[in-house]
């Protein structure tokens, strides 16, 4: 039996899982509802924020439609959508299979025919993010506490560290981005590729945030994401071109 990333197997194990998930959700809202009625909240009021989490939830479900598809021709379809349902990052996933893929010597223009290349793939994916679902029980509550002493003591201070340790998590990525930059010296303007796509990114981004700040579209605000990666997907394919 030949080996395929969009083998129906793989769509009915992804979906019992997804629907597990679903059905926890289900649960919990339920639950919810329920305490919410016992404790006497006005109606107008619940359905006014469910229907504003249902309609906020577009904008990160665009920026994963977006993962998955860009994922999908190298993994297929069943893969990228357990991944970006349930526990994936949408920056992490795209980086490791990228560099795993890289490493097989494939690419994420190329679908994997090789079943051992596709469970070298999971593996690489699967446990580069393992890390933070281990990590994060025993050292949030910590961290957390600190952060709070440290805001209490120095809210200076405190703002500084939380900032440097987002800059240092982008500062990973940013990495990924620049790594072949100085092929240009050598005549290969395929290394600015990536950096050309992020500043449009950037950019619409920027746009974005002004739009919800000074034109007060605070909708905007949740839209900014998908916006900028569907531009920054779209530009890539001009730029690619002129580049290459």
């Amino acid at each position: 039996m030949d080996f395929s990333v969009n083998s129906p197997i793989l769509f009915v194990m992804v979906g019992i899982i997804i629907a597990a998930v679903l059905a926890q959700s289900v649960y919990f809202l339920v639950r919810a509802l329920k305490r919410a009625n016992q404790l006497g909240m006005d109606k107008a009021v619940l359905k006014k924020t469910m229907s504003s989490a249902a309609v906020f939830t577009i904008a990160p479900a665009v920026a994963i439609l977006v993962g998955v598809i860009s994922l999908s021709k190298s993994l297929g379809i069943a893969l990228p959508w357990l991944r970006l349902s349930v526990i994936g990052s949408l920056t992490y996933e795209t980086v490791a299979a990228g560099t795993a893929l890289e490493e097989l010597g494939l690419g994420l223009e190329t679908q994997i025919s090789n079943p051992h290349d596709f469970v070298t793939v999971i593996w690489v994916m699967t446990l580069g993010i393992a890390v933070g679902l281990i990590l994060t029980p025993l050292l949030t509550k910590k961290i957390q506490g600190g952060m709070v002493k440290l805001g209490k003591s120095d809210k200076k201070w405190a703002e500084i560290f939380n900032n440097a340790m987002f800059l240092g998590m982008i500062s990973a990525f940013l990495g990924y981005v620049f790594c072949d930059v100085s092929l240009a010296f050598n005549g290969d303007f395929t290394g600015l590729i990536p950096v050309c796509v992020m500043f449009v990114s950037a950019v619409v981004m920027a746009v974005c945030g002004l739009a919800s700040k000074k034109l007060n579209m605070r909708w905007m605000t949740d839209y900014a994401l998908p916006i900028s990666l569907v531009a920054g997907m779209a530009a890539a394919i001009p730029i690619t071109t002129w580049l290459s």
